[in-house]
């Protein structure tokens, strides 16, 4: 749809721009005079092609980015499924910002978004890295809201038992958000997993790892394995692992470096996806 559409308040996120500086520190988007009425035009917004594929240079490209954050702040329920939808481009286009945020918005969210959430997982359909933002969102939501710890526990738990036949970089992405969870009633079927070298140990590292970061050991026993053998998109993994802030210290200059060199590309290449805006 136009982005002519957009009255106001919804129409100052079109004007905002960048929305890397403030990544982590999102600003409170409910000082703009939005509201649970604008949530409807905001999942638009959100979900909107015409800004998801904005000239790179434009303020209007962020407004999506924008847009899900404050979804988020409203824990607009309805929101849920539409934004979901949008997990496909981290597979489709490179999106970093979908990569990235989408899981901590699912979050805020909340417990509605469970249903969907375990349905999109589920789907072996969907891209592999779209699955794996699926299942951070658990992880998500679990840590955010005690109350349904045991309901993400327990799905992710579900379909880390189909680990013969995963990818095993998505297998790493179950343990991971269990880990977090201190999921020790999952620990069977993790060791399992681990047993069955159907975990890439690139991501969390391995079996024994786990078991410390849970406290279930104290060190380990047998010397670390060669991680970086592990068969995984590394650059998708540390761009997920960034939207939580696991290695926002460690990859910050690379960041850094990477942005100058698409900046260098947006003055030959003014129209893109999102992923060519940072």
């Amino acid at each position: 749809m136009p982005t002519t559409l957009y009255a106001f308040p919804l129409d100052e996120l079109l004007t905002l721009g960048d929305a890397r500086p403030t990544k982590h520190h999102w600003p409170d988007y409910r000082q703009y005079g939005l509201t649970a009425e604008h949530i409807p035009d905001l999942i638009r917004m959100a979900t909107d092609d015409e800004l998801n594929t904005a000239n790179s240079q434009s303020a209007k490209v962020w407004a999506p980015t924008h847009a899900w954050r404050a979804l988020g702040q409203l824990h607009a329920e309805s929101a849920a499924e539409p934004l979901t939808s949008l997990f496909h481009l981290i597979d489709d286009n490179d999106d970093d910002m979908v990569n990235e945020e989408l899981p901590e918005v699912l979050g805020l969210i909340g417990p509605a978004a469970i249903p969907v959430v375990v349905a999109y997982l589920a789907d072996t359909s969907h891209g592999l890295w779209a699955r794996v933002a699926a299942a951070l969102s658990l992880g998500e939501i679990g840590q955010r809201h005690p109350d349904s710890r045991g309901e993400c526990i327990a799905a992710l738990t579900r379909q880390l038992e189909h680990f013969e036949e995963q990818d095993e970089s998505l297998n790493a992405f179950l343990v991971g958000p269990l880990r977090d969870l201190r999921s020790v009633e999952s620990a069977q079927v993790m060791e399992r997993a681990f047993a069955a070298d159907r975990v890439a140990i690139g991501v969390y590292g391995d079996w024994e790892d786990v078991q410390i970061d849970m406290g279930l050991r104290q060190a380990r026993e047998t010397p670390k394995p060669d991680y970086a053998a592990s068969t995984l998109g590394l650059e998708q993994v540390t761009i997920i692992r960034e939207g939580l802030k696991r290695l926002a210290e460690h990859s910050s200059q690379s960041k850094k470096s990477k942005a100058k060199k698409r900046d260098k590309r947006k003055q030959q290449e003014p129209r893109g996806t999102r992923s060519e805006r940072k």
